[in-house]
């Protein structure tokens, strides 16, 4: 049987600089409310400290705030960059998260992506990743309840340990980002963790998926384990509407300008990809998806024919249509693209077709049915009256 194939978002967030920023987070906020409410299962938020559009600095604080405001929706860390934390002050958020939310949260790390946060820390870029496996590793200790002393260069830890436990024994699920370098593959395959595919549909990280994945799986056979699909989380563009016409022209709203930013900026990641590209040239190369249900289940059956089975699709949160618009295309998504992908009416067009093709059969005997009890109910009379006559 194949995988179900979980929805979510993908929340960096990218929010232009001329909009309200109070707002911008507070519609973030509704955003997840009103994904809770349609059944989305997961909402991944990012973490960005400079170039003034992808405004969450902490997604563990915006995580906290909306695991107040929904009931099941899984939140995730998309991503902690670790190379800018203290290991034991993140497996200790972590953890208290994963109390506050009962088990709703997902731990996604990475090295970190804008190349400007790394420059604003002092921090190079060249050791970002090989700092990122060596924090998680600390927190896999410390989430195992260990005392850890540890001397790097760039952190001290001395008979540390986490004052709690998590709430998700052993620990809360981790995911660890993987664009275009084989870094994250081979860190989710030698301790099994799953892979956030934040590129899964851009140039660069559309031909290093299954690359990445392959690197993943053959590491982790390496160490007796194996990868599951169920973890692998792919992530790409997405705005449908009722028809072409109508996505197109929500699209007005704010694609120019994520398009500016997400292609000049922050060039990394295969996002360069984005850059002097008209929407439609983009939905050609099937980079993004601008259209309607029946073109996000064409862009799904792509990512699984090329990938393979995965577990969740992750749709970047883009702002490229008002609020109101955006809305629309996650719920059509959940009433049309959801069920065709999982074949939730399998069993409802089936019963369907077999009431229909038997009708003549059902109508008939209906039919029969009642005349049977008009017929009975005439002969009940009859022999009413005729025992009152022979009173």
């Amino acid at each position: 049987m194949s995988l179900k194939l979980r929805n979510g978002i993908f929340l960096a967030p990218f929010h232009p600089v001329h909009e309200d920023p109070t707002l911008c987070i507070q519609r973030d906020l509704e955003l997840i409310e009103y994904l809770d409410r349609l059944g989305y299962e997961e909402a991944w938020v990012g973490e960005h400290h400079s170039a003034g559009y992808e405004i969450i600095a902490s997604p563990e604080l915006f995580i906290a705030a909306a695991a107040e405001r929904t009931r099941r929706i899984m939140l995730g860390t998309g991503v902690v960059s670790l190379p800018y934390h203290n290991p034991l002050m993140t497996a200790n958020r972590i953890i208290q998260l994963d109390h506050q939310t009962r088990g709703r949260v997902l731990f996604g790390v990475g090295p970190g992506l804008l190349p400007s946060d790394a420059f604003a820390m002092g921090i190079n870029p060249s050791v970002q990743r090989e700092r990122m496996v060596e924090a998680i590793e600390v927190i896999l200790r410390l989430f195992n309840g260990e005392r850890v002393t540890h001397q790097s260069d760039w952190f001290t830890l001395k008979d540390a340990t986490c004052q709690l436990r998590p709430y998700t024994w052993p620990h809360p699920e981790i995911a660890v980002a993987s664009s275009v370098t084989p870094s994250g593959g081979r860190l989710a395959g030698r301790h099994g963790f799953g892979l956030l595919c934040v590129a899964a549909t851009q140039m660069a990280g559309y031909d290093a998926l299954s690359i990445n994945w392959k690197i993943a799986n053959d590491v982790a056979a390496e160490h007796g384990q194996k990868m599951d699909p169920a973890k692998l989380r792919l992530v790409g563009p997405v705005h449908i509407a009722e028809s072409r016409e109508r996505a197109f022209e929500n699209i007005k709203f704010g694609f120019d300008k994520w398009q500016e930013y997400f292609s000049g900026i922050s060039a990394v990641a295969g996002r360069d990809a984005m850059e002097a590209q008209s929407v439609e040239d983009l939905i050609k190369q099937d980079v993004i998806v601008v259209g309607t249900p029946d073109d996000a289940i064409a862009q799904i059956r792509r990512l699984q024919q090329k990938q393979g089975e995965f577990g969740c699709f992750l749709q970047l949160a883009h702002n490229w249509a008002d609020f109101e618009a955006t809305k629309k295309s996650y719920e059509l998504w959940q009433r049309y693209v959801t069920p065709v992908i999982n074949k939730a009416n399998e069993a409802r067009e089936t019963a369907f077709s077999w009431a229909k093709d038997n009708k003549e059969q059902f109508i008939g005997a209906a039919a029969m049915a009642a005349m049977q009890t008009i017929q009975k109910h005439h002969e009940e009379e009859e022999a009413k009256k005729a025992a009152k006559a022979a009173e």
